[in-house]
């Protein structure tokens, strides 16, 4: 009876492939986590702080072993969780000039990208929006003004005029201005701690870095920017404008 049963209702068996089908996906899948995790990783720039050297839609790639070989997912920050990368080998310095993506000192889950102006125990002071770094002046990247005001589309809302007084700890010092209509009092040149470094965007009026927020631990550097491998931006409301920028594809970052 049973034999008969199963020549008019065949049992439809399992494939002995689908074992394997499963298990390449997940390797692949795992592979993948890996490379982004410990060799490279791809990001796409949200802001205009890195003007002219990147531009907003700029879609780049990440050199995350150009300091050291990490053990993969030892770098991961979610929420509360913020776990410090565990290096194969000793992680390298990285050099002043070198444009890095880290982890946000104030807010570990965010990733920020600036260029490296001071290393371990380096002195920087700032004098009249001029940055000195071991008391030589260092060059702002110079920034067309057409290609950055296509960028920048978006609308601008009024704000009411906030004052304060300065203490008389702060007197003899020179009030400026940024680009967010904050007041930055000039002050001594500071000395960047050990197992620190100071970071600031090319874009130097509108770029917000060490500056405002202090120096970032070399735990938090994620890597090293190297290509720009895609470049487009998407209007932010009617009046912007779509842009596609293919000279800047396959650009290398300097």
């Amino acid at each position: 009876m049973v034999e008969e049963y199963e020549e008019e209702y065949p049992v439809e068996k399992k494939s002995p492939n689908l074992k394997k089908e499963v298990f390449l996906i997940i390797s692949i899948i795992f592979t993948v986590l890996v490379f982004r995790s410990s060799l490279y990783e791809p990001y796409r720039i949200p802001s205009g702080s890195m003007i002219p050297t990147l531009r907003i839609g700029d879609y780049i790639i990440v050199n995350k072993f150009a300091y050291g070989l990490k053990v993969p997912f030892s770098d991961i920050a979610v929420g509360d969780i913020n776990l410090n990368p565990k290096y194969i080998f000793e992680q390298k310095l990285p050099k002043r000039g070198d444009v890095i993506v880290f982890k946000f000192p104030k807010d570990p889950s965010v990733n920020y990208i600036k260029r490296v102006i001071g290393l371990p125990g380096d002195s920087v002071e700032i004098k009249d929006k001029v940055v000195y770094v071991n008391d030589v002046e260092t060059a702002a990247s110079l920034v067309d003004a057409q290609p950055f005001l296509k960028d920048m589309d978006t609308k601008f809302k009024k704000h009411k005029l906030k004052f304060f007084k300065v203490g008389k700890e702060e007197e003899g010092y020179v009030i400026q201005q940024d680009s967010d209509n904050y007041f930055l009092v000039n002050k001594d040149k500071i000395i960047v701690p050990e197992g620190e470094i100071f970071v600031m965007g090319d874009n130097r009026d509108f770029s917000y870095d060490s500056r405002f927020w202090g120096t970032v631990p070399l735990t938090f550097v994620k890597g090293r920017a190297e290509l720009i491998w895609f470049s487009i931006s998407f209007p932010e409301n009617d009046e912007g404008e779509f842009l596609f920028r293919p000279s800047r594809i396959g650009s290398s970052i300097n």
